[in-house]
């Protein structure tokens, strides 16, 4: 999403999946609108424009386009505030279900159990009782749905307000007309020979609905926590060192500290910003962040990030991002981003949702003219005259639909999966790829930094035509600036040798082959066969033979050459993860097959292969050459998933269907991967497939559920089955369903907060 050319609102009054239709619609109709997504649950809509020139002018007349149609429409509030005002509302609506509900009792008491208990001024005084009953239940109660109803219809739409309204009030109205009858002279026989009022109905559908939303929004507070747990992380305020010498502090606010800064944490308090730790150590805490059980010991040098405890000791920090380029701030970031997604399958069910009131509400009047014309005849068993059975009909009708529950059935269950994601560690960067890990079929799966640590270590040097300090000081010389993990190792075993370095100018990177460069006029070069061969070096088979007896033992070797002179070669030795042969197990038992992609030699790609259980292996790949190969497997019609560090391999992390990236402090890996992992944890990446298929499923029975609640309620409303059964929906039965099938929706959805990764 371009944020330069995007406007995010808060959108308050949506109910249900019309709503989300309507603004849409209505937004979209604005002139430099290019693109515009809602969100139900986290009442958001984001809105790309044609152009980012006078985006405050396009935003203005969005909020006006919003309001016009009934909702009301601002700037985004900071996410902790909105989530208090949120928590109000819902007491305010607990406290409408409780009025509602402490008046209904009485009102089905009145009008279902009770006989007789006189009469005033003609009319019954227990319907009369009923009717003054549900006046406060109707008009306080039930406003939100009336007003609501109103703002809709004005702007030419129909969302669940206009239900329940039109719903409640045809059976105050019919309800109220019966029992004022009797004292009107005037009345017409229709209503003074009538029996049956739906005082409760009404009052039932009010309170049952009013409940409903009360659990809903209660649901979807839940469903936020994660998220919210993360923002309130950050501390808001940091120890400032004033004087470095004297040690003095000062508190600032976290949002005003620039990169540099050096800041107190003292034990037990929460790290403010990321940074590097000077002259200390202590063991951190990164549960809340990462779902890493046990605490990290850190030292001087290593970077602790904003969010995370220090248990012991006090440290001090040296500030490396900003408030706004935290970790934790990304995390916040990714998670917001990937919560507006939306399905095509949702896209779909809002276009439905947009035309379902105006259809649900021409059937119900379609029925109720049916049983008003044909009711005496084609139900004579009903106790109820046909004008009766119609008024039934309709109320019913109109209020079992609910496009609520296809509005929430989608992105429910993505924001409570990418919130628990995000809580252990799980950046799930949008649908798109919660939808393409369900359907994964094949995980490729890098060796250096993925399968083993990436911090391999010098365990052999073989000389042929030099002494150790040459080949080192040449090797450090030329991987002095390289990012590359074998370039740590080199650099490490020449300083533990000798302090000497050539001069190397002109150096080159040779892609996927090595490095080259100049020493007083001879050409030096570091790295695989190819690279020696290129460079004038005869590689013979005896070499050949001990070259790949080396690297069967699973070590990583790199050649060193001097003008014509081959000087011998350096192998480095990776730890395998702990976690790698678990993961790919777990990854076999999900159904997928699990092929290494690597640049290194295939002798020692095997060997690390075998000892992790990998079948298949494709090695000696150029970086360059990882997406043809992604490709490759993806014309076969295979879905693929790629697991890579998110550098060297940007390109095939980005072509494939799914990305994952280990380790999300890497500016790459947040661009280039679909799902970014903040551990380095080869079972982390299997752990996010699992929770997007999870994820899916909620969504896909969410679906199933809102289609076919819709598809039985409605039908039996309308009393089809009524000839043959006898089976119709009271209007109060009809309420209550409504209701539960949003509570249903947002429920199973819940579910996924139960979700636990895969153990190391």
């Amino acid at each position: 999403m371009d944020a330069v050319n995007s406007i995010t609102l808060r959108v308050k009054g949506m109910t249900c999946g019309a709503c989300v239709a309507s603004v849409e619609n209505m937004v979209s109709k604005v002139d430099g609108v290019a693109e515009v997504s809602v969100n139900l649950p986290l009442e958001k809509a984001t809105i790309i424009a044609q152009s980012a020139i006078q985006l405050e002018d396009l935003k203005t007349t969005v909020i006006a386009a919003i309001e016009r149609g009934g909702f009301a429409a601002s700037d985004v509030m900071p996410a902790l505030q909105v989530r208090a005002d949120a928590i109000e509302d819902a007491r305010l609506r607990g406290k409408k279900v409780i009025v509602a509900f402490t008046l209904t009792i009485p009102i089905f008491i009145l009008t279902m159990f009770v006989a007789d208990i006189g009469k005033f001024a003609g009319m019954d005084k227990r319907l009369l009782f009923a009717m003054l009953s549900i006046l406060p239940v109707y008009f306080w109660s039930g406003w939100e749905f009336h007003s609501g109803a109103w703002k809709t219809l004005r702007q030419g739409s129909a969302n669940m307000d206009v239900l329940v309204h039109l719903g409640t009030t045809v059976a105050v109205i019919w309800s109220s007309a019966v029992t004022i009858a009797p004292a009107l002279d005037f009345a017409p026989n229709l209503l003074q020979n009538a029996d049956h009022v739906f005082f409760d109905g009404a009052a039932f559908i009010i309170s049952f609905v009013l409940l409903g939303n009360y659990i809903e929004a209660q649901a979807k507070l839940r469903a936020t926590d994660a998220i919210h747990s993360l923002m309130r992380l950050q501390p808001k305020q940091a120890r400032v060192i004033s004087d470095e010498k004297l040690g003095h502090t000062q508190m600032a606010e976290v949002d005003e500290i620039s990169k540099g800064t050096l800041i107190k944490i003292l034990a037990g308090e929460t790290i403010p910003l990321d940074g590097e730790l000077i002259e200390c150590q202590a063991s951190i805490d990164e549960s809340m962040m990462s779902g890493e059980p046990y605490p990290i010991r850190k030292k001087s040098g290593d970077i602790a990030n904003a969010g995370t405890i220090v248990l012991d000791g006090t440290i001090i920090l040296r500030v490396t991002a900003l408030s706004t380029d935290t970790m934790l701030a990304n995390v916040i970031q990714l998670v917001e981003d990937a919560q507006m997604g939306k399905a095509p399958i949702q896209r779909l069910v809002d276009r439905v949702a947009a035309i379902f009131v105006p259809i649900v509400t021409v059937l119900a009047i379609i029925a109720s003219l049916y049983w008003w014309q044909f009711g005496d005849s084609t139900a004579a068993q009903f106790s109820m005259t046909s004008a009766e059975l119609a008024v039934m009909v309709l109320v019913s009708t109109l209020v079992i639909a609910c496009p609520c529950a296809l509005g929430l059935a989608t992105p429910t269950a993505l924001v409570v999966g990418t919130g628990i994601g995000a809580r252990y560690g799980l950046l799930i960067k949008g649908i798109e790829a919660l939808e393409k890990s369900h359907k994964t079929d094949t995980l490729v799966v890098d060796k250096t930094g993925t399968i083993t640590t990436g911090r391999p270590r010098v365990s052999h040097i073989e000389l042929l035509d030099s002494e150790v300090k040459e080949i080192l000081s040449i090797a450090a010389a030329l991987e002095f600036e390289s990012t590359h993990p074998l370039s740590h190792a080199i650099q490490t075993s020449w300083s533990n040798v000798t302090s000497n370095k050539p001069t190397i100018c002109d150096i080159r990177t040779i892609a996927g082959s090595g490095l080259v460069g100049d020493m007083e006029g001879e050409l030096v070069a570091i790295g695989n066969v190819s690279l020696m061969q290129e460079v004038g070096i005869e590689i013979g088979d005896e070499l050949s033979d001990k070259l790949a007896s080396a690297a069967a033992k699973g070590v990583t070797i790199v050649l060193v050459s001097a003008g014509t002179r081959l000087l011998g070669w350096i192998e480095a030795r990776d730890r395998i993860r702990s976690t790698s042969a678990m993961a790919v197990k777990r990854a076999k038992q999900m159904g997928m097959e699990v092929i290494m992609l690597t640049g290194d030699r295939a002798e020692a790609a095997q060997n690390i292969a075998d000892a992790v259980a990998i079948d298949q292996v494709i090695a000696g790949v150029k970086p360059d050459e990882k997406a043809d190969h992604i490709k490759r497997l993806q014309s076969q019609g295979k879905t693929v998933a790629m697991i890579g560090d998110g550098i060297n391999d940007a390109a095939a992390l980005t072509i494939a269907d799914v990305g994952l990236a280990m380790g999300a402090g890497s500016q790459i890996a947040l661009e280039s991967a679909d799902i970014v992992l903040v551990r380095d944890d080869l079972v982390d990446a299997v752990s996010a497939l699992q929770l997007g298929q999870a994820t899916m499923s909620r969504i896909r029975i969410n679906l199933v559920w809102a289609f076919g609640y819709n598809i039985i309620g409605i039908p039996l409303a309308m009393g089809l089955l009524l000839p043959w059964t006898g089976w119709l929906l009271p209007p109060a039965f009809a309420a209550a369903a409504m209701s539960m099938s949003s509570v249903s929706v947002v429920s199973n959805s819940l579910l996924l907060k139960w979700w636990k990764p895969l153990q190391n």
